[in-house]
């Protein structure tokens, strides 16, 4: 579709949107399951359910564009959700995990809140009032998620992945102090 007016945008950037929030849909049960805090897993559980709202109110926006919303996809949602994936496989303490999840989640809502910016900007200017309406709601919504991060983050989340990592290092100075005396019984580092 060529993009020669502001209309033609917004119906691109639309459906960039639809596509991005599609692929969310698939990735919170996924982000909620890795996920070993109970307040995170609430926090993507909820979000899914909020996402299906903002999928909802996409639908209404082309409805009244007598637009299809497919036709693109989002590559970078794509990206965004590849690479939190990537860190979900990891080898990592419950608590970093959930630290790592906080940040790939508030990357994805980081690009949502501009998105929907963008767009809600174009429907104000089209004249879309009801379309300004649905989008802001959406973008209040995200800005809320991304406040509930963190939230998370700053108040439990990154202190225990904090804690974690320095228990880490008191238990690896003290097997570092327990290897050494048999490493000398053993001659290992001593002069003969």
């Amino acid at each position: 579709m060529p993009l020669s007016s502001l209309h033609d945008l917004y119906v691109d950037e639309l459906k960039d949107l639809y596509s991005a929030e599609n692929q969310l849909l698939k990735a919170l049960p996924r982000m909620a399951k890795a996920a070993s805090h109970p307040d995170l897993q609430a926090a993507f559980e909820e979000h899914l359910e909020v996402t299906r709202g903002q999928m909802e109110r996409l639908e209404k926006v082309f409805e009244e564009l007598e637009e299809k919303p497919k036709g693109k996809k989002c590559v970078a949602m794509e990206g965004l959700i590849q690479e939190g994936k990537e860190m979900m496989e990891e080898d990592a303490e419950p608590a970093v995990m959930d630290a790592a999840l906080i940040c790939a989640a508030q990357k994805v809502e980081h690009y949502e809140i501009a998105s929907y910016g963008c767009v809600r900007t174009f429907a104000r200017l089209l004249g879309y009032t009801n379309a300004e309406q649905l989008l802001q709601e959406t973008l209040d919504e995200e800005a809320d998620a991304d406040k509930r991060l963190s939230e998370l983050a700053e108040t439990a989340i990154n202190i225990e992945a904090e804690n974690e990592g320095e228990e880490e290092e008191e238990e690896d100075e003290e097997e570092g102090e327990e290897e050494a005396p048999s490493r000398s019984r053993n001659g290992v580092g001593s002069r003969r």
